[in-house]
């Protein structure tokens, strides 16, 4: 199978302003890199321009993260509910405009009046999905859901709702981006791989305690990277797993590279860097 290649998400720079994350992405050592597309590093034509003449002097291939403050797919307010799907739209069109390879979202959430229209948010998410997709075909652009964590009240989380999910949604092509740190505090990462080897087509990867989503460097929580490489291969995935650390993000890099390539076979080993401070 081809070899999984470890890229580095911009989250890590998110804390600084947009010409920190710019400079940053002259200096990584990596090949693949996924920007977020929120706060004060939102996307607009003149910093795609920006990007573009980085990425191309550094031979970088790219991802989007879809705006996820504020944004809710699933709002029972209609008003809302588009304003989020206008800003999606602008990100998706913006992420083509990048050439990014894919454009990754989160799904919709519940809100304090989803007890009073049981099911409600779960047929507006499927909805609006159905939407974003439409938009996507327009923009040439790949599109993938991402896996969401406790104790945040997203619709989308377990392997239960994803299946449910994929069944209510119909024939409709949509990718998942499993994140792995997500499904940790499920302590659903095996099943995820398992029961949706045929939709992963892209990973986020951090590292927690398994109770909340705190985005540790690689090694720092519980989560057992070599299995979880040997799951990835075992499906023969052959994407990309994005490092999403908010520290330690370059030498995370590094111990998922070795990781990820290493024979499974082969006796023990522990470099250096695979130790955290």
């Amino acid at each position: 199978m081809s070899a999984i290649e470890i890229g580095l998400s911009m989250l890590y720079c998110l804390r600084y302003p947009f010409s920190y994350m710019i400079e940053q992405l002259g200096k990584i050592e990596v090949e693949y890199v996924e920007i977020l597309d929120e706060s004060h590093h939102a996307l607009s034509s003149r910093r795609i321009k920006i990007i573009k003449d980085i990425s191309r002097d550094r031979n970088l291939k790219l991802t989007v993260h879809a705006p996820f403050v504020d944004i809710n797919i699933a709002s029972p307010d209609p008003s809302f509910r588009r304003l989020a799907l206008k800003r999606l739209s602008r990100s998706m069109a913006l992420a083509s405009q990048l050439g990014a390879r894919f454009w990754v979202f989160h799904p919709g959430l519940r809100t304090g009046v989803s007890h009073f229209h049981p099911g409600n948010d779960w047929m507006l998410n499927v909805e609006s999905v159905l939407k974003l997709i439409e938009v996507a075909v327009k923009n040439d652009l790949t599109i993938s859901i991402e896996n969401t964590p406790e104790p945040f009240p997203f619709i989308l989380k377990s392997v239960n709702d994803f299946a449910r999910f994929y069944k209510d949604l119909g024939v409709v092509n949509l990718g998942l981006t499993l994140d792995i740190a997500h499904a940790n505090v499920s302590h659903q990462i095996f099943d995820f791989i398992k029961q949706f080897a045929g939709k992963i087509i892209h990973a986020h990867a951090s590292d927690n305690d398994g109770t909340f989503d705190s985005h540790l460097g690689i090694g720092e929580g519980n989560i057992e990277w070599t299995k979880v490489a040997e799951s990835f291969r075992n499906i023969d995935y052959a994407g990309v797993v994005v490092v999403e650390s908010e520290r330690e993000a370059e030498s995370s890099v590094k111990r998922l590279k070795y990781i990820f390539s290493r024979d499974p076979t082969a006796g023990p080993h522990n470099p250096s860097f695979l130790c955290s401070n």
